[in-house]
């Protein structure tokens, strides 16, 4: 089996987005599930060479990206971490969370390994969008915790769905996984979607005060892996 380089896969899609049959409304597409691929780009950090590539979708009207080291080749044991949108983490530096150093460190990681990716989710707060995340960031100030507060406000614990990641995978012919999360419904979830999770790779980083209670609330009410008595990563 001959296995599409990104490239082909580009110039494929943008091929296909010239003569979309709906005209690029993609709101309106009668299609279950349309993922494309619409630009790749070489992405110099501070971590190292990558590239990063931007996909369009019908499902849910937002941008999600990849940024990617090295090869796709056969498609099989990719090192992967699916980092959910932390606009408050990522970008501002909060300390509510460990999403921004997950995120860094991962990147780090896969920098080393030398073939790998980020999937960067828009999927803030697990789904709820970012300002609902401020409005349960506002109840945990007033002692709910983070599973409690998005039920509050009348969403599930967690609303994230892994469809348009899993076919973001595909499309770049990646069919198993070694994933770097703590989330094991985040395993499941992926494997329900038809990606392999060959490995689950421990990602923790070590607690601090502001965040500590927001770790216990995953490990004790989401069920994530934590140890959350280390003093430093290993």
């Amino acid at each position: 089996m001959i296995i599409p380089t990104v490239e082909e896969i580009i110039r494929q899609d943008v091929d296909f987005l010239r003569h979309c049959p709906g005209e690029l409304d993609c709101a309106a597409c009668q299609e279950k599930l349309c993922v494309m691929v619409a630009s790749v780009a070489d992405f110099p950090t501070q971590y190292g060479q990558f590239s990063i590539v931007g996909f369009v979708n019908n499902k849910d009207g937002k941008d999600h990206i990849m940024v990617v080291k090295g090869d796709i080749g056969d498609g099989e044991n990719f090192f992967l971490r699916i980092h959910s949108a932390c606009l408050t983490g990522d970008a501002l530096g909060s300390l509510r969370c460990d999403c921004g150093p997950q995120l860094h460190h991962a990147l780090e990681r896969i920098e080393a390994e030398g073939r790998g990716a980020v999937l960067y989710h828009q999927a803030e707060g697990r789904g709820i969008g970012l300002v609902n995340k401020l409005r349960a960031y506002a109840l945990q100030d007033s002692g709910y915790d983070t599973y409690d507060a998005n039920v509050a406000l009348g969403f599930r614990a967690d609303e994230r769905d892994y469809a348009i990641p899993a076919a973001m995978l595909k499309k770049l012919g990646i069919r198993s996984v070694r994933l770097m999360t703590n989330n094991p419904d985040k395993v499941a979830a992926l494997q329900q979607e038809g990606v392999v999770v060959k490995e689950r790779i421990q990602h923790e980083l070590p607690a601090q005060e502001h965040d500590r209670a927001y770790l216990e609330t995953k490990k004790e009410r989401f069920g994530h892996f934590l140890e959350l008595d280390h003093t430093e990563y290993e």
